[in-house]
């Protein structure tokens, strides 16, 4: 019997250690794309004063939409708020409210891309594509970067809603609940660094 204890205490250990490693091992991988976003960034400053005659500044063309991207922002941030919602439901062990809070959270994210995605369509319409100037490219290059990182969140976070309706909150898809965190969270940090630099940034200047 005794046996049989410590071999259920060391596979309980063995599992907490794993999901340590884990969540470790992710966090490499966010200062990676840190590295990647900070690289983007240092490229759209350089670039951004890099405006041929007749194609529009920052200053002009993100002065009529800050409304418009101060939504879309709030959007992103409240479903950060949300996603905690969702991790607090998970340490209550409560199945239908992890997921009820990812659905929400889902909804807010997918709002953030289709208003991301309405602002480039407006903008290449108007003739102001990435290839029109330095300016424009490093921006569509930074903002859609962000932007094919939070879809591929909204994708991850589908699947996992799937995961846990079907197989409930194990240790596996609370580990995957916690990595998902991380890496929405970072989005959001990213996001506002993006609105104060490129969006307020431009329209102050």
């Amino acid at each position: 019997m005794a046996d049989v204890i410590h071999h259920d205490h060391h596979d309980g250990h063995h599992e907490h250690d794993d999901t340590e490693l884990t969540v470790f091992g992710f966090w490499t991988y966010l200062m990676s794309d840190l590295i990647l976003f900070g690289t983007l960034f240092i490229a759209y400053v350089v670039l951004s004063g890099h405006v041929p005659p007749g194609t529009p500044s920052a200053h002009e063309l993100f002065s009529e939409s800050l409304g418009f991207v101060l939504v879309e922002t709030m959007a992103l941030l409240i479903s950060s708020v949300t996603f905690g919602f969702a991790v607090l439901a998970r340490y209550k062990n409560n199945v239908a409210g992890t997921l009820k809070w990812l659905i929400i959270t889902f909804l807010f994210g997918a709002s953030f891309i289709g208003m991301e995605l309405y602002e480039f369509n407006h903008l290449v319409h108007e003739g102001y594509g990435p290839s029109k100037s330095a300016f424009l490219s490093a921006f569509f290059t930074l903002v859609g970067t962000h932007g094919i990182h939070v879809t591929s969140g909204l994708v991850w976070m589908l699947v996992l809603m799937y995961q846990i309706k079907t197989q409930g909150l194990t240790l596996r898809n609370t580990r995957r609940l916690a990595c998902l965190s991380l890496f929405w969270h970072f989005l959001d940090i990213v996001w506002i660094c993006v609105f104060s630099i490129v969006y307020l940034g431009g329209v102050l200047v």
